[in-house]
């Protein structure tokens, strides 16, 4: 993990490998913003212009690199764009310099040391460079030759992660500075590890190895842990948990982490789905659809990265996640369509298709989770492939039973820079899923499939609990190539939305 320092230092005589300054795209060209004063200075004030003959435009995204001007220390200049130039008198938001630092961070790999001159107004700022450099530098490399023998060196054409990066105009001895590097650098390192996790092949993240990982972690930091295997799952019955993980070898669990500070007056639940392996069961997925399916479980993920967060930053809350884990396989004992499982709850549903599992083990611990009457419930789900093609792969979508909550999941999303969208649970749709057979289907109509799953998670919460549903099956997983400060594969969707909701519950905001 890269290490992250505030510096008063002055660019010219720090030594470092490069100096990343900010570039804005401003109505007449590029323009060097704030931070980067001593820079430009030393190009006589030409900077700009050397900038735009390069090539560079300030544009979001943009990296050029140039030599560093004469009496540096270190021998390159970064210059990165943060987009847009604000109005007059207006900052850079945190979200265009989170970005702006992750390119950066990413672009500088096998690097030592980096100092980061973009603009820092206040300890906002700080937390935002801090984890842009930090999720930017992010790399997945543990089943690389050179990283299994361990002989300290990086795999084939890899390169290590910038090691170390100087925040210049951070203060360090200030507090809030400090505090705001202190938060970036937690939620970072979590959101990172579950990332880690979502990256993790099947065949080794299986439901059983999911849960020590998250003992190891729990007993590391202070957060209580209770592990339900399948004998204690059976005795439970928590049928939709037991139905989906039937058809595989690797049993299914369910694990509680539970953190709990003295000082709280509110109780917030997190439900997440762990599918560690999707193939869809019975009703198996086609040729093309399940090669990624190791992320299915990145709900579980974020839930399990967040509780951790929140007890590294002692927030004044207590946290109860839930992560409902299992493997979704065709054999001899899988649920098949047509089969009925009587759920924890005591509700039946008949199962129409089992690639609609998700619904299935979220729907225990989300009953689970009802019986402490906690303040408010979040879930966190890959869960349609609909909400993909409504709302594309970088945004999740936003369910609840209270349209208050709803704007405060979304307000909180945006707030820390994940793109989500709130979405409308139509009443019209709940009839869809009527069962001659059961309580409830796990199907519905095809159109609309997003939110008739969300219907379906409503049936299984508690009354009078705030409930919101999560559902980021687009942003979960990135396919493409990396942007920001987002890599290539696992991405951690959802775990600072998570931290932040925790932070509002504690303030007494939320729920």
């Amino acid at each position: 993990m890269t290490a992250l320092t505030l510096s008063t230092a002055a660019a010219p005589g720090l030594r470092a490998d490069a100096i990343v300054i900010g570039v804005a795209k401003g109505a007449k060209g590029p323009v060097v913003v704030p931070g980067a004063e001593a820079v430009d200075k030393a190009y006589d004030g030409r900077l700009a212009g050397i900038l735009e003959t390069l090539g560079a435009s300030g544009a979001e995204g943009e990296l050029t690199k140039l030599p560093a001007p004469a009496g540096f220390k270190a021998p390159l200049v970064v210059a990165v764009g943060l987009g847009a130039q604000p109005a007059k008198d207006d900052s850079y938001d945190d979200e265009a310099l989170r970005k702006a630092a992750g390119v950066a961070a990413r672009a500088l790999a096998g690097n030592k040391k980096a100092a980061f001159a973009l603009p820092v107004e206040d300890a906002a700022a700080v937390a935002a460079i801090g984890e842009g450099v930090l999720l930017g530098a992010y790399t997945f490399d543990a089943y690389k030759e050179s990283a299994a023998t361990g002989n300290g060196s990086r795999a084939k054409n890899g390169k290590a992660p910038l090691a170390e990066a100087a925040l210049l105009g951070g203060k360090p001895r200030d507090a809030a500075h400090k505090a705001a590097l202190a938060r970036a650098t937690a939620v970072s390192e979590e959101l990172n590890r579950a990332r880690d996790l979502i990256n993790t092949p099947p065949n080794d993240l299986t439901p059983e190895a999911f849960a020590a990982i998250a003992q190891t972690a729990a007993k590391e930091h202070g957060v209580k842990v209770q592990v339900l295997d399948e004998k204690a799952l059976v005795k439970g019955g928590y049928g939709g948990i037991l139905g989906v993980g039937g058809g595989s070898a690797a049993t299914p669990r369910l694990v509680k982490l539970s953190y709990t500070n003295s000082k709280a007056g509110k109780h917030l639940a997190l439900v997440g789905k762990g599918i560690t392996y999707d193939s869809g069961g019975i009703s198996l997925k086609p040729p093309g659809h399940n090669e990624t399916m190791k992320c299915d479980m990145s709900g579980a993920a974020a839930v399990f990265a967040a509780v951790i967060a929140a007890a590294r930053l002692g927030l004044e809350v207590n946290i109860t996640g839930w992560l409902a884990l299992a493997e979704n396989m065709p054999s001899g004992t899988a649920v098949r369509p047509g089969d009925v499982l009587r759920m924890y709850s005591g509700k039946t549903v008949e199962v129409l298709n089992t690639d609609a599992e998700g619904r299935l083990v979220l729907a225990d611990a989300l009953w689970a989770a009802s019986q402490e009457k906690p303040d408010a419930i979040v879930d966190v789900a890959t869960l349609t492939g609909a909400m993909v093609l409504a709302l594309g792969s970088r945004l999740f979508g936003i369910m609840a039973n209270d349209d208050a909550f709803r704007s405060a999941v979304h307000e909180a999303a945006e707030e820390v820079g994940e793109p989500a969208w709130p979405m409308p649970l139509p009443e019209h749709l709940r009839k869809g899923m009527d069962s001659p057979t059961a309580d409830i289907a796990n199907m519905g109509e095809r159109m609309g499939g997003g939110l008739v799953a969300g219907l379906f998670l409503r049936e299984f919460v508690g009354e009078g609990i705030p409930w919101a549903h999560l559902d980021i099956a687009g942003p979960a997983f990135n396919e493409g190539g990396a942007f920001g400060y987002t890599p290539k594969g696992g991405t951690g969707s959802a775990v600072r939305t998570l931290v932040r909701l925790a932070e509002l519950t504690a303030a007494g905001e939320l729920g």
